[in-house]
């Protein structure tokens, strides 16, 4: 039979004190961008998406329509 170790180790919260500094650490070593970087970014991305679900659409419809053609 296995024998159970003991899960309250004070050793882990010294863990987890120690994980959460170094990750607040290497947070303020990111580059982040401006707001204007920001909003450029993020209109790059919608209109990307946008356009990419045009296609999607219109390769659908053309589909649908030749099947539709096909099947009656």
């Amino acid at each position: 039979m296995a024998t159970q170790t003991n899960t309250n180790n004070p050793g882990k919260t010294r863990d987890f004190g120690k994980f959460f500094r170094g990750v607040k650490s290497e947070l303020k070593k990111v580059n982040w961008p401006t707001r204007k970087d920001l909003v450029s970014y993020t209109t790059v991305v919608l209109v990307t998406c946008g356009l990419a679900a045009i296609g999607v659409w219109m390769i659908d419809t053309v589909f649908g329509k030749t099947l539709q053609l096909i099947i009656k």
